[in-house]
């Protein structure tokens, strides 16, 4: 048999509205223990101007705040076009958040948001085919010290200072990713993931996350093999992602859809690849005419000496 491609945003809609299927994966690529979840909706308005936002899937538990989007193709745009998700699934938080009292001098008092119950926001992107020319299974990004970043940057500096001098600048870091004060920390809570599928397939460190990636990468390369899928029935959840996709496919229209997008896809990868194959012909182009400008030069270099010489021999005679 195969199946539906789990990769493919309708079918990954249709698997992951299922809670209990949800819940273990951002389990199993967190690695947390999550008690309860529930589904916040997928489509929202910033402004009445505004076109609506929607998410793939957008979940609460009681430690925060979960976006997972599924990231089929290449896009130049997913830097910022996810961390505006990012961003705005802390600013909808304003909508439920609760109030406080504040005391004011002359006797009254005034109602005001109660920030404190802001919740951390993780992100998962991920990623079917691009890999940022990472190598690892992801990568993820947190909001720490720029004392901290800056010290990286600098490592060529670190040759000139001592061993203690190090020492005491990597203590006062320690120091600062550790704060609490005032809630520091919840800084570092708010995460962007972006998880590379081909890289989790190709490393298998058989992470509790692994299953999922290559059970999507079999999807997506129609392995039909009946015997493709026997791990993953001896298991609930996955047996019900198996289940789920089979039944997705065998719909009227599941046919039409897969076919459209794959040839959009498709479209789309051509596309990249037409501007990658001018860029490196450019690339070429570029060392092929500094390289001729440079023997050109040579030549003249050498033409000019020679006539230098042979005016010098003419003097001397």
């Amino acid at each position: 048999m195969y199946l539906a491609p789990l990769n493919y945003d309708r079918f990954f809609k249709k698997v992951f509205s299922d809670l209990k299927i949800a819940k273990r994966f951002l389990e199993d690529f967190l690695d947390i223990t999550i008690l309860e979840l529930e589904f916040l909706p997928d489509k929202q308005n910033i402004t009445n101007d505004a076109q609506t936002v929607e998410f793939d899937f957008r979940c609460k538990t009681a430690e925060g705040y979960f976006i997972i989007e599924m990231q089929q193709w290449y896009k130049t745009d997913v830097i910022h076009r996810f961390y505006v998700y990012h961003a705005l699934n802390s600013a909808l938080q304003l909508e439920t958040m609760p109030k406080k009292v504040i005391p004011l001098a002359d006797g009254t008092t005034r109602s005001v948001r109660d920030y404190s119950e802001l919740l951390p926001i993780i992100t998962i992107i991920w990623m079917v085919h691009d890999t940022f020319n990472f190598t690892d299974d992801y990568v993820g990004y947190i909001l720490t010290p720029e004392y901290i970043t800056n010290f990286i940057k600098e490592a060529k500096e670190w040759k000139s200072k001592s061993s203690l001098e190090l020492a005491k600048k990597i203590e006062t870091m320690y120091q600062m990713v550790n704060k609490t004060e005032k809630n520091l920390d919840f800084l570092q809570k708010n995460r962007m993931i972006y998880v590379f599928q081909k890289n989790v397939v190709a490393n298998q460190k058989y992470e509790k996350y692994f299953p999922w990636f290559a059970l999507a990468e079999k999807t997506l390369k129609k392995v039909a093999d009946k015997f493709a899928y026997d791990e993953y029935l001896k298991d609930e959840i996955y047996s019900e992602v198996v289940r789920k996709l089979k039944i997705a496919l065998s719909e009227a229209d599941s046919e039409g859809y897969i076919k459209s997008y794959e040839e959009y896809i498709d479209g789309v990868q051509r596309f990249e690849r037409g501007i990658e194959q001018n860029a490196e012909k450019k690339f070429i182009a570029e060392i092929q005419n500094a390289k001729a400008k440079e023997e050109q030069a040579q030549r003249e270099k050498t033409k000019a000496l020679k006539e230098r010489a042979d005016a010098q021999n003419r003097e001397e005679e």
